[in-house]
């Protein structure tokens, strides 16, 4: 941390007032006349008033020439900057499209030791994910039978893995609606710069909500300058049921769909069949997508003019209020003095 003015040539007027005192020249009295009374003036002088009235001048003095020093020193502008942090120049814009219908809960896939569902495998990786991309801004759409924006594009990569560890499935309904996801991450989307705006769609579906198509809205994606990486999620098949029967689960998805919205915007349908096809899908995303490398320094400014301002302010109410009251007090006295004579 170092201490700096960040006006300094304000400085130059210190010298300002006595310039002044110099230069311009003196008023003349403009006292009314009166009838001069010698003896008053020796009485004033056995009291003490010359020495009282000429300390009273000299403490007026000092305290005019502090008050100024504080005026100059507050213009100065003095303030401590911060030593430099690195800040990313620029990144992009991701928008994380994730499905939560019902179908999500299929738990079909490994963590571990053990089957979890879907949309659990998706949080364990995209949070991960979330969790590398410093520099860029991320947001988080959530969708179902509708579409919701869960979190705004923004730095906070911690609020939006928050948000989407909280997802529940089925809170936006049990069907899928991919379309709607997609025009609205194009309205999220549409007014960040061109040249890096992001979708990631995540979905174990086929379109069966919403009021456009997918293919309509990755339309609209490619004229807004938008790519568009679908991702559908689900293993092909699972031994499961009763007597270990095997079950088909991913006769749902609609991969022809979703290759064909990532063609239109020119990104890539990845298919996640386990948690190391996901793991590794994102691991390609941060290549095809690579973070932020430009930084630009920025460095904590805590301005401290405020304080000799605020100073010369009190300073001055003080002074005046001094000021006044020695105007009153010898006249106070004159009339004690005058009283005293009476008697």
């Amino acid at each position: 941390m170092s201490a700096q003015f960040l006006w300094p040539m304000v400085f130059i007027v210190t010298p300002l007032p006595l310039i002044i005192y110099w230069l311009l020249p003196r008023a003349k009295d403009t006292t009314p006349q009166a009838i001069r009374m010698p003896m008053y003036a020796r009485l004033q002088g056995q009291l003490g008033g010359n020495q009282k009235t000429a300390s009273s001048t000299r403490w007026r003095v000092w305290m005019a020439i502090l008050i100024w020093l504080l005026m100059v020193l507050a213009a100065a502008r003095p303030q401590t900057i911060g030593e430099p942090v690195a800040l990313p120049m620029h990144g992009r814009n991701l928008m994380l499209a994730v499905d939560i219908s019902g179908s999500m809960q299929t738990q079909d896939m490994q963590l571990g030791d053990q089957l979890v569902s879907r949309l659990t495998a998706v949080k364990a990786v995209a949070g991960n994910f979330i969790s590398r991309r410093a520099g860029d801004r991320l947001g988080l759409i959530l969708f179902g039978e509708q579409a919701y924006l869960q979190a705004p594009l923004s730095f906070d990569r911690k609020t939006v893995k928050t948000l989407l560890d909280e997802a529940v499935i089925g809170l936006a309904g049990n069907k899928t609606a991919i379309g709607d996801a997609i025009a609205l991450s194009v309205k999220r989307l549409r007014k960040q710069p061109e040249g890096n705006r992001v979708l990631i769609l995540l979905t174990d579906g086929a379109n069966t909500a919403g009021y456009i198509s997918p293919l309509k809205a990755a339309e609209l994606a490619q004229k807004e300058g938008i790519r568009i990486y679908t991702i559908g999620v689900g293993a092909d098949q699972y031994a499961g049921g009763f007597f270990g029967q095997t079950i088909n689960l991913g006769s749902d998805l609609d991969e022809a769909t979703l290759k064909q919205v990532a063609a239109i915007t020119g990104g890539e349908y990845y298919r996640a069949r386990d948690l190391n096809a996901l793991q590794a899908i994102y691991k390609k995303l941060d290549q095809l997508e690579p973070k932020a490398k430009d930084t630009v320094y920025f460095q904590d400014v805590h301005e401290w003019y405020a304080w000799p301002l605020g100073l010369a302010l009190l300073l001055s109410m003080l002074s005046g209020l001094f000021i006044s009251g020695s105007l009153t007090m010898p006249q106070t006295a004159g009339r004690q003095r005058e009283n005293h004579y009476v008697r």
